[in-house]
């Protein structure tokens, strides 16, 4: 029998220049990261109960959810001593290669620690800004299809580099299997301490604390849709660093790199998941049409291939431009998580770059060094929010706290103007504060003009 020939991968092709180009580009860039009612009110139910009922409720949902029965929650708890040797036990190349990486990621963050400073001004009102980190973290680290130490790097080291007191890592562990490689990661980022639990059962009990699991100032790291929206939910009562979506690639090229690297590239995204999203822009249409026949010849080499297709033929997409200028008009619309500017001098392009999360630059530097050892983080913005946000860095993890120490004659000097806006304002108690300082400082100087 002969075996069933699969399907040739035809990413869509699209047109800057269309006159519909802009409502295409627009579905085609579509998420909604959470929008399904259903899943909604299950996860509030999961939230509520935790919420509500702590350690039981865990305990319960993971194993429901995970097949991992306990009669307590401690033993949901990974002690030292397995996380130690899960770090020995580890092959040295993959060790050498993980220990390699996370000297780079935390060398990179050193360089984001913002410090408190402060200044007297011209009326001797000292002002200032305190930098301090938070006192606790939770890390969400995902267990289910795959597992990903290089989340546990980029998500704990930072917070290390901030100067975080107590670092908790949560990943589920379905059946009990709780991955070796992921708790030799958390050891090499110096983690505090690690709960086998995952899904919104775990972001609520970061967010609220039960009477085992102590409640974190901030939650951050990837996570499935239920992991999404109890993210959603508890914000607020926890600080969140994102609510991420499928992850992104967008490459533009001017087609003189090799199609088959450019394939590649894109696959590399393509694998995350199926509703991950690729994106070529290239004022070429040979070079298109070639990287297409290059993605037709690789695919066949993929471990999950079958993900790669499902994820090119739903949301890839082929862009046709004049030139360069409009490729980078283009993608400032899209916002991409990951930019690759595979071009000649890449750097006289940057200040055309308005929108992304993280920028590849030149025809050497593929995503995926991005991911695990270049150094910045791997935790970026997606689904257009690069417009706005940012990646996961040290200032996620410190708080800034403003400094104002007035003297006598700043307080009557600047009070006056707070006095006036006060009134304005109809706040009279903000006004009667300032004022009476003001006439404080006032009396003290006609007595003391009276005494010389």
């Amino acid at each position: 029998m002969t075996m069933q020939m699969k399907a040739r991968l035809t990413p869509r092709r699209l047109s800057a220049n269309d006159s519909n180009f802009s409502d295409d580009l627009a579905l085609l860039t579509a998420w909604t990261a959470v929008a399904d009612q259903s899943l909604e009110i299950a996860v509030r139910d999961i939230v509520t109960t935790v919420r509500r009922q702590g350690d039981v409720a865990v305990i319960d949902y993971t194993a429901r959810f995970d097949r991992f029965e306990v009669d307590a929650l401690p033993a949901l708890t990974v002690d030292k001593a397995a996380i130690k040797q899960a770090l020995l036990d580890l092959d040295a190349p993959l060790r050498n290669a993980l220990e390699a990486s996370a000297r780079r990621i935390s060398d990179f963050h050193q360089r984001q620690r913002q410090e408190s400073w402060q200044y007297t001004d011209a009326t001797g009102t000292l002002l200032g800004q305190q930098v301090t980190a938070l006192k606790r973290v939770g890390i969400y680290v995902p267990g289910g299809k795959a597992a990903y130490p290089s989340s546990v790097l980029m998500n704990a080291l930072p917070a290390k580099v901030a100067g975080v007191q107590d670092i908790i890592m949560v990943s589920p562990s379905p059946g009990g299997q709780v991955n070796q490689t992921v708790l030799a990661a958390a050891a090499i980022a110096g983690v505090d301490k690690i709960f086998t639990i995952g899904g919104a059962q775990a972001i609520a009990a970061l967010a609220y604390g039960t009477e085992s699991i102590p409640r974190v100032d901030k939650i951050v790291g990837p996570g499935n849709r239920y992991v999404a929206c109890a993210k959603k939910m508890v914000f607020g009562d926890v600080g969140l660093d994102m609510l991420a979506g499928p992850s992104e690639i967008l490459v533009i090229c001017d087609g003189k790199t090799d199609p088959d690297w450019i394939a590649m590239d894109l696959f590399s995204q393509a694998e995350h998941d199926e509703d991950a999203q690729a994106i070529l822009i290239s004022p070429s249409n040979d070079f298109l049409q070639a990287v297409e026949d290059s993605m037709n010849v690789l695919i066949g080499d993929m471990s999950r291939s079958d993900i790669i297709r499902q994820s090119i033929s739903q949301r890839a997409a082929f862009i046709l431009v004049d030139d360069l200028s409009q490729a980078m008009e283009v993608s400032n619309i899209i916002s991409p998580e990951h930019l690759e500017l595979s071009v000649d001098d890449p750097e006289s392009w940057l200040p055309s770059i308005e929108n992304a999360g993280a920028i590849f630059m030149g025809r050497f530097t593929p995503e995926s060094v991005g991911d695990y050892c270049a150094g910045p983080n791997h935790v970026l913005p997606t689904s257009t929010t690069a417009r706005f946000a940012s990646p996961l860095g040290v200032y996620d993890f410190q708080k800034r706290s403003s400094l104002i120490q007035c003297s006598p004659e700043s307080s009557a000097n600047i009070g006056r103007f707070a006095s006036v806006i006060a009134r304005s304002e109809s706040l009279t108690a903000h006004a009667r504060s300032a004022e009476m300082r003001i006439e404080s400082i006032d009396r003290s100087y006609q007595g003391g003009s009276q005494r010389d």
